[in-house]
């Protein structure tokens, strides 16, 4: 089984190197592009699945990492579910806000440990590839919650029939919550079942990650009614909703 291919958009060619030299002591390997349209071409010309994960520098010398996150999420399967790893200056918690909400999966603040890395990029990894999907579709039952479908083994949402396109990381977030429909779930309980990880003081990620859920789910997500907002305590998935 070949190893993950990693690839890296950071013009910063130490930390590129160094990312790389201890990626590769971990079994995967890296391919670099020091500008944002160097690694746009790469995930253009590469072949469907060629690429497992991106980490992808916020401040880039031509265009920044946020316009870059934005253009891969417009472009076809696989790619618009490639899994990307922001990488932000430290003290800019506005600018991880906005790298998740235009569809990054985590971020890292620089400077970084190399072991803190290569964590969230495992986790990032554990996620099930559209392959995986593809294999698993029929072992699986749908779950219907009124007019929202979500068929776990394809990994697809559909609200009336209508397929809702969204990250690896929001559909995770999203069985989260359907397994646990009616229960109350804190932040904590949520980053918990996605990846094992815990919360930074302060760290309101996870309610990005709602908020661009409830964008795609939701008919109104200014006034949701399948995941509500429980003041003080977190989250609960509406175990019944709307017909």
């Amino acid at each position: 089984m070949s190893k993950p291919l990693i690839l890296i958009i950071d013009d910063d060619q130490r930390l590129a190197a160094m990312v790389e030299t201890y990626l590769a002591q971990n079994g995967l390997r890296v391919e670099h592009a020091g500008t944002a349209q160097a690694g746009l071409d790469r995930l253009a010309q590469a072949a469907p699945g060629n690429y497992a994960a991106l980490i992808l520098d916020l401040m880039l010398p031509d265009v920044d990492g946020l316009e870059v996150c934005r253009r891969l999420r417009a472009m076809p399967q696989p790619l618009r579910s490639l899994p990307v790893l922001m990488l932000t200056a430290k003290g800019d918690p506005l600018d991880r806000v906005i790298g998740l909400e235009l569809g990054a999966d985590d971020y890292l603040p620089k400077p970084f440990e190399p072991r803190e890395l290569l964590a969230r990029l495992r986790a990032l990894l554990r996620r099930p590839t559209l392959a995986d999907a593809g294999s698993a579709a029929a072992a699986e039952p749908a779950l219907h919650f009124g007019r929202l479908e979500i068929n776990p083994g394809a990994r697809v949402v559909r609200v009336d029939g209508a397929e809702r396109p969204m990250t690896a990381y929001q559909f995770d977030l999203l069985m989260a919550f359907a397994q646990r429909a009616g229960r109350v779930l804190s932040r904590e309980q949520l980053l918990e079942a996605l990846n094992g990880g815990t919360l930074e003081p302060f760290d309101r990620s996870i309610d990005v990650h709602v908020g661009r859920l409830r964008a795609i789910i939701e008919d109104d997500p200014k006034s949701p009614r399948r995941i509500i907002t429980v003041r003080g305590a977190g989250y609960v998935f509406a175990k019944v909703q709307d017909a």
